[in-house]
């Protein structure tokens, strides 16, 4: 702390700072704290009272004590884990299919071909459409009896699919979809490890005699492993939350083969107006997605 000017710097914390600059800091800060307090932390703890209450959306000025029972009946509510089941089939599908499309997408564009500039824009653009716009763009060319694409199959002798109208092929339509969708965002962090890799490792490779495979597994892999752990917690956290692609497209039907955990909360709270049961299934949803994102750090060895 200067002798000479000790009215200008405070103490906290053992560490010695300078009032202006605090003051600079704390204008900067302020105004994300507090929208991030009124939209972000203050819903959550409403959320996490409500989840112990017997709560309506009408009626939240009559809401009463029922402890655990809302987080008993989920356990027992078989749409629940139809919800549930529906989700983990969907993160299963669609976290490889995309990751891997993602990975091998970045390592085509970090090769030099012609036109690299135009197939990172081609690649990148479903992302910059949103998940509505691109949701009902595939719902009308999948139609079973309009559709673009049941008319190109009709053309070359294939019967038309029911394709989100059928129980069975509905979820993987929309797996399909959001791996086409997501792909061309984890492209381009998998491009930035990517050029992050000195070239010199390659070359030094080169010399030794490894192939393009040995190339891939003991350079590329490894290097990429930060990447890798952050690229999958991050898809893994956006597939847990499935909402918009079912809710557009299919409802959640036929049959409830779409349903999704976010989708059903959604509808507990919305459509059903039951905020007490809806926010004690997103209380239990959101320790379950925060256990698997820290077993995955922990297994993968993610640094901060």
């Amino acid at each position: 702390m200067s002798k000479k000017f000790p009215g200008m710097y405070f103490r906290f914390l053992g560490k010695t700072y300078k009032k202006h600059d605090a003051a600079v800091g704390v204008c900067f800060i302020l105004p994300a704290f507090v929208l991030g307090c009124i939209f972000i932390i203050s819903p959550m703890l409403v959320s996490l009272s409500y989840a112990f209450m017997n709560a309506s959306l009408l009626k939240l000025d009559s809401v009463t004590w029922n402890g655990i029972g809302n987080f008993a009946d989920a356990f027992q509510d078989e749409y629940m884990w139809n919800a549930f089941g529906n989700t983990m089939e969907f993160v299963v599908k669609v976290v490889p299919l995309q990751l891997c499309a993602a990975l091998g997408l970045a390592l085509i564009l970090n090769t030099k071909i012609r036109g690299n500039t135009f197939f990172r824009w081609a690649f990148f653009c479903p992302v910059m459409l949103s998940l509505a716009v691109t949701s009902f763009l595939w719902m009308n060319l999948m139609n079973e009896q309009e559709g673009l694409i049941n008319a190109m199959l009709e053309t070359f002798g294939f019967s038309r699919q029911p394709f989100l109208e059928s129980p069975d092929q509905a979820l993987n339509v929309i797996v399909f979809i959001s791996a086409w969708q997501g792909a061309g965002y984890q492209m381009l962090i998998f491009l930035s490890g990517l050029k992050n890799i000195p070239p010199e490792i390659y070359e030094a490779a080169a010399i030794d005699g490894a192939d393009s495979r040995q190339k891939f597994f003991r350079i590329t892999l490894p290097n990429l492993l930060p990447t890798f752990s952050f690229v999958l917690i991050t898809m893994l956290i956006g597939a847990f939350r499935l909402i918009t692609q079912p809710m557009i497209m299919t409802g959640g039907g036929p049959v409830d083969s779409t349903m999704t955990m976010s989708y059903y909360i959604y509808t507990q709270g919305i459509t059903f107006r039951d905020v007490g049961y809806s926010s004690a299934i997103a209380l239990l949803y959101t320790f379950f997605m925060a256990a698997i994102a820290l077993t995955l750090r922990k297994v993968m060895d993610v640094k901060d």
